[in-house]
């Protein structure tokens, strides 16, 4: 009895409702994959602006020398590692939703074979991780090898 009363509480039921539910939790994994995306810019580009700051100020005549020379590029490549990572981390997480919110039992909501086939993976956001995982990794080669 306990079994059975625990299923149907669980079904899913494709209503209006349910849809435009779907639909909500769909959008709010986008913008929690757009926050991890403005995360590890800010990461990033704080990371390689530290290493340029203090490398610029090391030639400023009259400036006294650095105690440890190498602790903002340690700093910078630290912080870049970590905006790089949370790319790679936040991608993941966003296809695992993405999965799980077209499969199994939500299949019913989330549309029509023909629109899931179509629109089921195609967003932007994930371009958008991609191009900055490259150019994260760029700045963090740049910074390791002091290429600019």
């Amino acid at each position: 009895m306990a079994e059975s009363t625990s299923a149907a509480r669980f079904e899913v039921r494709a209503t209006a409702d349910t849809h435009f539910g779907w639909i909500r939790t769909r959008l709010s994994l986008e913008r929690t994959m757009m926050s991890w995306l403005r995360t590890a810019v800010a990461l990033i580009g704080f990371g390689f602006t530290i290493v340029q700051f203090f490398e610029r100020l090391e030639q400023i005549p009259g400036a006294l020398p650095a105690q440890h020379p190498r602790a903002p590029q340690y700093l910078g490549l630290a912080l870049i590692s970590c905006g790089v990572l949370s790319l790679i981390i936040s991608v993941w997480q966003y296809r695992w939703g993405i999965r799980y919110l077209w499969g199994g039992m939500f299949a019913s909501i989330a549309g029509t074979k023909e629109h899931m086939t179509k629109e089921q993976m195609q967003t932007p956001v994930i371009a958008v991780a991609i191009l900055l995982i490259f150019i994260g990794l760029f700045a963090f080669l740049a910074v390791l090898f002091r290429l600019v």
